[in-house]
């Protein structure tokens, strides 16, 4: 009985946090799937793909999507299970269908050839996109990621409301308090050696993150993030396209020096810049070397000549609403 009483006001809170933070995009029904996709700008087209944990809310408070869409037409993809993207349990979401359905997602909204800018696990996404449908990427941008396996004792610690069964109670008892709790001190190791900026703790829907179904996601996310990079390490040098590799320099969350600088060696002509003083969150403080770095992947393939555009920066680089019939109830999805 406490069990369910529980349950019932985890459930309360996670339907009040959504309609205190509704969708800033459309939600479009791709593939069986309630998609959450917001579109922003005028220019070449420019897909953004979250990391663990967070949210298309995340990259526009983060300032990324206003300093992009000046010149780019930003598509920020909600990956599955995340904000208002479902994730329905008949599949098994690795990086490689995550990836499928953002490549179903983009050609239903017409967009072609995009570069794709992913962050921390959305690098995977991003990556396995790529991989699977080079003919859909014209160049990747990667923040933050992780790209080989590494031992990960914070996977065993956060997997575990993934079970079945087990999971299913935890994340509609204990996991949602828990994380709560604990959400300051890893917000913060997240930014560190910066503090966490204001514009995050005002704007941040932190009730949204910790809502029972995309508590899952990132728990199965969590689970799959060292196989998952052991898969695609094994075909990195498939790549044949820009690839422009930024990371924090004091990274706490993932090691530059075992991750970036080592992608950067196994991808032929992949770009690096490690950005001093600044950690996980690279998004949140480096929008002109981000901006650069998208610029010269674009250049580098061709795609603002494409659009006619004049004028790319390309000096080097110094480190320094509506939702469619059908797909209302996102709960069922999740």
């Amino acid at each position: 009985g406490a069990a369910a009483a529980t349950a019932a006001v985890v459930y309360a809170r996670a339907k009040r946090a959504e309609r205190r933070n509704p969708p800033v995009g459309r939600i479009l029904a791709v593939d069986g799937v309630p998609v959450h996709v917001h579109v922003t700008g005028e220019g070449p087209p420019l897909v953004l793909v979250n990391g663990n944990g967070t949210m298309v809310h995340d990259w526009i408070i983060s300032g990324l999507v206003d300093r992009l869409r000046r010149d780019w037409r930003v598509i920020a993809i909600d990956r599955p299970g995340y904000g208002y993207t479902g994730r329905p349990r008949t599949r098994l979401w690795t990086a490689a269908a995550q990836a499928d359905l953002i490549w179903k997602t983009l050609h239903r909204l017409g967009i072609e050839q995009p570069i794709v800018l992913g962050h921390s696990w959305g690098t995977m996404a991003a990556l396995a996109l790529a991989l699977d449908h080079p003919e859909a990427v014209r160049g990747l941008v990667l923040l933050s990621g992780y790209y080989f396996p590494t031992k990960r004792l914070d996977v065993w610690a956060f997997a575990p409301p993934a079970l079945p069964v087990v999971g299913d109670v935890m994340r509609y008892t204990v996991s949602p308090p828990l994380a709560r709790l604990l959400a300051p001190r890893m917000i913060a190791k997240m930014f560190e050696p910066l503090p966490v900026p204001r514009r995050f703790t005002a704007r941040f829907p932190l009730d949204l993150a910790l809502r029972p179904w995309q508590i899952r996601a990132s728990a199965e996310d969590s689970a799959f993030m060292v196989p998952g990079a052991a898969a695609l390490a094994k075909r990195y040098r498939e790549l044949d396209l820009p690839v422009a590799i930024l990371s924090g320099a004091e990274d706490r969350i993932v090691t530059p020096g075992r991750q970036s600088v080592r992608l950067s060696e196994r991808i032929e002509g992949a770009e690096l810049t490690l950005v001093p003083g600044v950690g996980h969150m690279l998004h949140y403080f480096a929008h002109d070397e981000i901006a650069r770095a998208v610029d010269r992947a674009a250049a580098r393939s061709g795609a603002r000549d494409d659009t006619g555009a004049e004028g790319i920066g390309i000096e080097r680089m110094e480190a320094s609403p509506g939702i469619e019939p059908g797909c209302k109830d996102l709960q069922s999805s999740a």
